[in-house]
């Protein structure tokens, strides 16, 4: 692959920002490298978007949500770009590339950017990716980045970690999922949107949207600035979007004036260092031969109750420090 011209990233050349993605995304080290002396050619050019994590219970519709939404701001006179957190098979490692498939409207259109996201053994791996995309496309001049994850788990902590904004979409029968949702998802969200608030289902979104607000006053809000506000809207319809878009505007205004914004998003990129270390040292640690040795005996060990699994950690750790140095 030719090295790539930073300002074919920055004049918005989709075909250049497909190939340094796939440059971050590689595994290989030398375009690992070539990715990230691009990305630091870049980066006076990022930083500029409203950032958006948008999680939801399953059949909220929220590639319908996405895409309402999504065409609604490139109307407004936005660019977009969504980078969705697909579900990675543990076994195969494959990703399901289906987004463009589920949002065609918006994936075709020049103004947007939808990418699926990388597949990767390890949800963090899957993070240090997507971070990684979202500063190429701000660098490309999209202006709205949205971060979608799949269904409700693990990934909505560390999707909220990359974000400025974090949006949980919920269905109209609140009672049943209030008794099912983590009280930790809630305490994320900035937003809670009740979609599919149409039809028959109006009454029962109202009765959702008072029934969350009474939720939240229960949790401690994250934010000294902002207090987390639940709203409707019929992504089917159309209705709703342009009051969520104000919302967000203003809670862009609200953050950046009480100075919170820029040390959010600063926390996170020390955040993002620290994790990236721990990552690299674990996998030094993993892939290191004498401890590739020495992990089945000391396994074993603690299956039968030979020995405890923290004498078995730092018997392990002693070890790959003192053959890191002796490497050296």
């Amino acid at each position: 692959m030719s090295a790539i011209n930073p300002n074919s990233i920055r004049q918005g050349d989709r075909r250049a920002i497909a190939k340094a993605i796939t440059l971050l995304e590689s595994t290989r080290p030398e375009k690992l490298d070539q990715g990230q002396t691009l990305l630091e050619a870049l980066l006076p050019n990022t930083g500029k978007s409203l950032r958006i994590g948008i999680t939801g219970v399953p059949g909220v519709g929220k590639s319908t949500f996405i895409e309402a939404f999504g065409m609604r701001l490139i109307e407004a006179g936005h660019r977009v770009a969504v980078l969705a957190v697909d579900p990675s098979s543990p076994i195969t490692g494959g990703s399901i590339l289906g987004d463009k498939t589920r949002m065609q409207q918006l994936s075709s259109h020049p103004q947007a950017f939808v990418r699926p996201s990388p597949a990767s053994g390890m949800l963090g791996g899957v993070a240090r990716k997507t971070r990684e995309t979202v500063l190429l496309c701000e660098a490309a001049g999209y202006d709205v980045i949205i971060v979608e994850t799949v269904g409700v788990g693990q990934s909505e902590t560390l999707v909220a970690s990359m974000v400025d904004l974090f949006l949980v979409l919920m269905l109209p029968n609140a009672g049943d999922e209030l008794q099912g949702i983590k009280k930790g998802i809630l305490e994320l969200a900035d937003l809670i949107v009740i979609n599919k608030a149409d039809g028959d289902q109006q009454v029962l979104a109202q009765q959702a949207v008072q029934e969350y607000r009474n939720a939240l006053h229960l949790l401690k809000s994250t934010r000294a600035s902002w207090q987390a506000k639940v709203l409707q809207c019929s992504a089917l319809e159309q209705t709703g979007l342009a009051e969520l878009w104000e919302t967000m505007q203003n809670f862009q205004e609200v953050l950046k004036t009480s100075g919170e914004w820029e040390e959010h998003r600063s926390h996170q990129a020390v955040r993002w260092m620290w994790t990236l270390i721990d990552e690299e040292l674990s996998q030094s640690f993993r892939k290191h031969p004498r401890i590739q040795a020495d992990i089945p005996n000391v396994e074993k060990a603690i299956c039968q109750g030979r020995q405890l699994p923290t004498r078995a950690a730092r018997f392990l750790l002693e070890g790959w420090f003192s053959r890191h140095i002796q490497d050296q």
